[in-house]
């Protein structure tokens, strides 16, 4: 029992010297990290079992944060979204009765601290990853999406007449119903307005939008990505000073639109920040292993040579594979 006292002795005298920059070392040289009941583990014993278990992810980790520090310099806005971010989350837990700095305690982060720094670097990855598809895009994808979804604002006057709202135990044919008869609502207001009706008082006295009815149904300045896709590409048919004939289903009722105007549409170059924000949103949500494949072209284009082999293999074992799930 003393030897062994007195070997745990010697292992965390060597910890606390090597703490301390003496490190001890083997004849041959290799500094010693650890002994236990005599025997000595090393620094190059600690180096393989960590190439083994997880090296290559530590390893990119490490390349990432410094590409990460050459390319991305807004470190207030990823610390303002990280905060933002972990304050939600927490409303949203403590409405369910759940405490989310326990939660996440309990699956592995040291601290919230630690927490919120990983959404910090999540959103520093994703930040520079969008950079560099953005550009990426050529100038044709640019010019179609220009001429295919960018449009100048809309102004109309609607009236919506919603089906009526009913009990959570209504039967499918008394939701066909309620439809049938808002439609038919609908119908006869468009005849009222062919019968000469003034528009804006309909509405005033009809319509179901509360956001809009006082004011005559008046809905100014509307962006298509702002808008329901039906009722917008209704409007859009109209010319000035003409109404819909029929009601236009949306997600909220029938709508009865008559275009006061329209607006011309902004310059490409006026649009394009907007609409690479728009073309890099719709490749990362049709791959989702696009910031992946990115960030492997990213370290490609800051020359990465892994030279220790098992890693290497690894690591383009992993990209490869990436690669293959297009």
């Amino acid at each position: 029992m003393k030897k062994k006292i007195m070997t745990i002795g010697l292992s965390l005298m060597l910890l606390l010297t090597a703490g301390c920059g003496k490190i001890p070392k083997l004849e041959n040289g290799e500094e010693v990290v650890a002994e236990v009941e005599g025997k000595q583990f090393t620094a190059n014993d600690l180096y393989k079992a960590l190439k083994e278990q997880g090296g290559t992810s530590v390893l990119v980790a490490l390349i990432d944060d410094y590409i990460a520090s050459k390319e991305f310099t807004d470190n207030d806005a990823a610390e303002s979204y990280a905060e933002s971010q972990y304050k939600y989350m927490k409303q949203v837990y403590e409405a369910q009765g759940s405490d989310l700095d326990s939660l996440i305690l309990s699956n592995g982060y040291k601290s919230v601290a630690a927490y919120k720094e990983a959404i910090k670097k999540d959103y520093i990855v994703t930040k520079i990853a969008e950079k560099f598809i953005g550009e990426e895009l050529s100038d044709s994808e640019i010019k179609k999406y220009y001429d295919e979804e960018i449009f100048g604002a809309m102004t109309v006057r609607h009236i919506l007449i919603q089906p009526e709202e009913l009990d959570s135990d209504a039967t499918d044919e008394d939701k066909k119903k309620a439809k049938e008869d808002a439609l038919n609502e609908a119908k006869e207001i468009i005849k009222q307005i062919q019968d000469g009706a003034d528009f804006a008082t309909l509405a005033k006295e009809k319509s179901d939008d509360a956001g809009t009815a006082s004011n005559g149904g008046l809905y100014e300045s509307f962006l298509k990505e702002t808008t329901d896709s039906a009722f917008w590409s209704a409007a859009y048919k109209l010319k000035d000073g003409e109404y819909t004939t029929t009601p236009v289903e949306s997600a909220f009722g029938y709508h009865i639109i008559l275009k006061i105007s329209s607006e011309e549409k902004p310059s490409l170059e006026d649009s394009k920040d907007k609409i690479v924000e728009e073309l890099v949103a719709e490749k990362i949500d049709e791959d989702s292993k696009l910031i992946a494949k990115t960030w492997a072209e990213i370290r490609k284009k800051y020359n990465l040579n892994i030279v220790e082999t098992t890693i290497k293999d690894d690591y383009e074992t992993t990209i490869n594979s990436l690669k293959s799930a297009s």
